[in-house]
């Protein structure tokens, strides 16, 4: 089985590369992120033509989560069990705009998560919140969320079927999945707490496949569009392929697909594409 995952960064600007790239690459399930598109507005009837059925979970706005799947999709849940919602300050993302600013505001959960059974896995994929900065509201929020996330996932591989929670988790494990340690210094995606918020998921008995390194020192998944970064291979490791040992232990191969990151209008990010036996 092959599966991916991919945040698109808006999957009706990407749709002709994405249709593209699915026809070329024929993962059999596909993880996608940051669709910024309503679940009733998403392009399932041309991924339908390439065989593909989809569970979509989105509200229109800046996030939004898919599993695209050419090998049965079933058991579909939108968003996890104790999700939390952001609870901030008006003016912050997903808010209304006629509010007052520092109104405090309770939404619901965020479209970042979305599960469903392919072909026997039970499949995840997940966009975590930015963070901001780490004195923000947003900065609690990503610990919240990642702490309801490794509860959810807990009861998840407790019934013991292959399982894999992949996405944008917006946090770079180690200092060695940024192009240069210096730089995000005081910045979220490397702090210590959300770095153990990782490691608490893979104490859960989750393995990071690392993907092969095709270019430079570190499989970098994501470059900033800005100041020639993805030309200068100044990138992050922060997409990550999470796998119990049932998956993780018959992966065959796994790559970032630069490819995918070149070319007019693409993404700010690549996909991981994983193989399995």
């Amino acid at each position: 089985m092959r599966l991916a995952t991919w945040n698109v960064n808006s999957v009706k600007a990407r749709l002709p590369r994405l249709l593209a790239w699915l026809d070329e690459t024929k993962p059999d399930v596909v993880c996608l992120q940051e669709t910024k598109c309503r679940a009733d507005l998403f392009p399932a009837a041309e991924v339908e033509e390439l065989g593909y059925a989809t569970a979509a979970h989105g509200d229109g706005r800046w996030n939004g989560v898919a599993v695209l799947s050419r090998v049965g999709i079933e058991d579909v849940s939108n968003g996890f069990p104790g999700e939390p919602a952001y609870a901030g300050e008006a003016g912050a993302e997903g808010e209304d705009e006629q509010m007052e600013l520092n109104e405090p505001v309770l939404l619901a959960p965020e479209a970042r998560a979305v599960g469903a059974t392919c072909g026997g896995v039970r499949v995840w994929s997940l966009y975590a919140p930015n963070g901001r900065t780490p004195e923000s509201a947003h900065y609690a929020y990503k610990l919240a969320w990642f702490a309801a996330l490794r509860d959810a996932l807990a009861d998840e591989l407790a019934a013991g079927a292959p399982l894999v929670a992949c996405g944008d988790y917006n946090v770079a494990p180690t200092d060695e999945d940024v192009w240069d340690p210096a730089v995000f210094v005081g910045s979220t995606h490397v702090t210590p707490p959300e770095r153990q918020a990782l490691a608490d998921l893979r104490a859960l008995g989750l393995h990071d496949v690392v993907p092969t390194i095709e270019k430079g020192p570190h499989p970098y998944t994501y470059w900033d569009y800005r100041a020639g970064a993805f030309h200068k291979n100044m990138g992050m490791r922060i997409d990550l392929f999470y796998a119990n040992e049932d998956v993780a232990g018959r992966v065959a191969s796994a790559y970032v697909d630069r490819e995918a990151r070149k070319g007019k209008g693409p993404s700010d990010h690549a996909p991981i594409v994983v193989d399995i036996g």
